[in-house]
């Protein structure tokens, strides 16, 4: 793990600091960068523009003279895209122009260029970031104690700290070209924009927890057990008992067992026979 010089607001060296290699450590992978500027652009853009067409431009909607014989051009409306006041044809609506971008990309993208602002002497770790009063000339004395302002020009710097420190957020916020966010509220566009990067201690290690590629690991394979796990199966409805039809049970005599008895249908033919028998 690489080690950093740890500075007071004063410029002074007051320790080391371990900085991961997988986060700080990370080689420069310009086309994700680039990607995820692209992304944090498209996605600040408000998409509010507009352009009022023949339906919104205010006017009569009656045909101003007949179409023949008057040796004009025909014309329907006063709203017509060739007369001046008429619409706008194929102008700009409104539309959202933001688009998701892969978690994992994201962060690779906030890794390189970490580790680009690190190589180059641009990153630097403070102890503590804690003023008495909430003043702006205490800021500036601050920033020119650091060298990254001077009367004729101020360095471009971004600076990671938590946001309940109310007096750095006071004392900033009247100073061009610097911003104040924290580790969650990191994104590319700022490392890239400013030239110079100021981190405290307590937002490294936030930086670390956020970034940690073993914890992407830990999501990843969450997500794959939740689909790995079968849907519940809806219990099945217990079928309806049709019917059964009633058997009527005829009377069984006493000399015939109750297994020869048999019920059969005669035909009339055959109640004919029987009685010419029984006559005979």
């Amino acid at each position: 793990m690489a080690t950093a010089k740890v500075r007071n607001l004063k410029n002074k060296e007051v320790g080391d600091v371990e900085l991961s290699d997988a986060i700080f450590g990370v080689e420069l992978n310009e086309s994700l960068i680039h990607a995820a500027v692209r992304n944090y652009l498209a996605n600040r853009r408000q998409g509010t523009s507009a352009t009022k067409t023949r339906g919104n431009v205010s006017g009569s909607g009656r045909k101003l003279w007949k179409q023949k014989g008057t040796g004009r051009a025909r014309i329907a409306s006063i709203r017509s895209p060739l007369w001046k006041g008429g619409g706008n044809v194929h102008g700009p609506q409104p539309r959202d122009w933001s688009y998701k971008m892969p978690k994992k990309m994201r962060r690779g993208a906030l890794r390189s260029a970490l580790s680009e602002r690190l190589r180059e002497g641009n990153l630097i770790i403070i102890d503590d970031f804690s003023f008495d009063n909430p003043k702006t000339k205490g800021f500036l004395s601050v920033l020119a104690e650091l060298g990254f302002s001077d009367k004729k020009k101020t360095t471009k710097t971004l600076i990671v700290d938590s946001l309940d420190n109310s007096n750095l957020i006071l004392a900033s916020r009247n100073v061009q070209k610097t911003k104040v966010t924290n580790g969650y509220g990191l994104n590319v566009y700022d490392i890239i924009y400013h030239e110079k990067l100021l981190i405290s201690k307590s937002a490294i290690e936030e930086i670390n927890h956020l970034l940690d590629p073993q914890r992407e690991k830990g999501e990843a394979n969450e997500e794959a057990t939740a689909e790995e796990k079968p849907k519940a199966k809806r219990a099945a409805k217990p079928k309806a008992e049709t019917a059964k039809p009633k058997i009527k049970k005829e009377a069984i005599t006493e000399d015939a067992p109750a297994e020869e008895v048999k019920t059969k249908k005669t035909s009339p033919k055959e109640e004919t026979k029987t009685e010419e028998e029984a006559a005979e």
